[in-house]
């Protein structure tokens, strides 16, 4: 198949974006596909002769990627790239999509996991890996999607959700320690661990910088863990336990930093119990093909709590899914693979 991989763009999950693109390019190579490796952001503007004929290039198109970073990648460096930029797309960045037969979204963040992308793509025709434009909406905002898994019944920790400038009082059922997050953030970009109402204003600063509103979660003291589901069916789950910290951008991408188990050290019934609410989870947001969902276990009560759905799980070589599917056998390569033909029932 003419494959492109859409990665990149301008969240703060850019250069993990990047990195994910770059193995899911590697491995659809070696599966046999003609495959273009593009961000979404930059394009490809000095593109010469038929754009078709890409596809047969002789080209290495992820020869100028680097290992994910320690830092957040500065967005505003990035956007200096295209000063008279009027879209999120690059230049022939649709084109060379509506040649292709299918668009792998390596995307993370906002402008590729909030629906945008995806409903573009559900107007000109342009088929895409993942969810589709509805549930990549609801699951990119935090506060809605424990919306969704309250409504179906679906532990999560209590919250409350504040617009920059507002007012609060912190209920009881919150306390400290608590957690701040930005609404639609990712790759724990602008999450924040807060011990007293001194950090909190401190937490809250740091969060609107990144977006105008905040969800102040309370903080589970326990295990974490993730869920990867697929055609509705939960795979082997995953458990994160940082060196040091909590799952923070570092200690997601940074090898050496966490220490990651699957299938997890659990009792049978908790096990599937957690797999259960995973695919609960999926399915309150309406997720199509496959998704993550992060789980937080309490120490003390024993139950489990969802925190959010990834509609793009990350691939880079030190993301949970592939770890998971590699659990039931299912090398990076073949889980490429899965995604492709999976995503393609959407169209059927």
């Amino acid at each position: 198949m003419k494959i492109v991989v859409l990665a990149g763009g301008i969240s703060t999950e850019r250069d993990v974006s990047l990195s994910s693109g770059r193995g899911i390019y590697h491995a659809l190579k070696s599966n046999g596909h003609q495959v273009i490796l593009l961000d979404v952001f930059l394009g490809l503007p000095d593109a010469k002769g038929r754009l078709e004929d890409l596809f047969e290039a002789d080209i290495d198109w992820s020869a100028s990627i680097r290992d994910v970073s320690k830092k957040v990648p500065d967005i505003e460096q990035v956007k200096a790239l295209r000063p008279d930029c009027k879209s999120l797309l690059g230049p022939n960045v649709l084109e060379l999509c509506s040649l292709c037969d299918i668009v792998f979204l390596g995307l993370h963040g906002s402008n590729g996991e909030d629906g945008r992308i995806q409903a573009l793509f559900d107007l000109t025709g342009i088929r895409y890996t993942g969810t589709g434009h509805t549930s990549s909406a609801l699951s990119m905002d935090k506060n809605i999607t424990k919306q969704m898994f309250k409504g179906r019944g679906i532990p999560t920790p209590p919250s409350i959700t504040i617009k920059k400038g507002e007012s609060f009082e912190l209920p009881e059922s919150i306390g400290f320690p608590c957690m701040v997050k930005t609404c639609c953030g990712g790759s724990s970009v602008g999450v924040y661990r807060v011990e007293d109402v001194f950090c909190l204003e401190e937490a809250l600063r740091q969060a609107f910088s990144y977006e105008n509103q905040a969800l102040i979660e309370r903080c589970i003291i326990g295990r974490e863990f993730s869920v990867a589901v697929v055609e509705g069916r939960a795979l082997p789950i995953i458990e994160i336990a940082p060196l040091v910290g909590f799952y923070d951008y570092k200690n997601k991408y940074q090898a050496g930093s966490t220490i990651e188990t699957c299938p997890a050290d659990l009792p049978a019934n908790l096990t599937a119990r957690m797999q259960k609410h995973a695919e609960e989870a999926c399915a309150a947001v309406g997720i199509e093909g496959y998704a993550r969902v992060d789980f937080m276990l309490d120490e003390r009560s024993g139950e489990d709590y969802a925190l959010e759905v990834n509609t793009l799980p990350g691939m880079t070589p030190t993301s949970l899914m592939p770890q998971e599917a590699a659990a039931v056998g299912c090398s990076y390569e073949q889980l490429c693979e899965w995604i492709i033909q999976v995503s393609l029932k959407k169209y059927e």
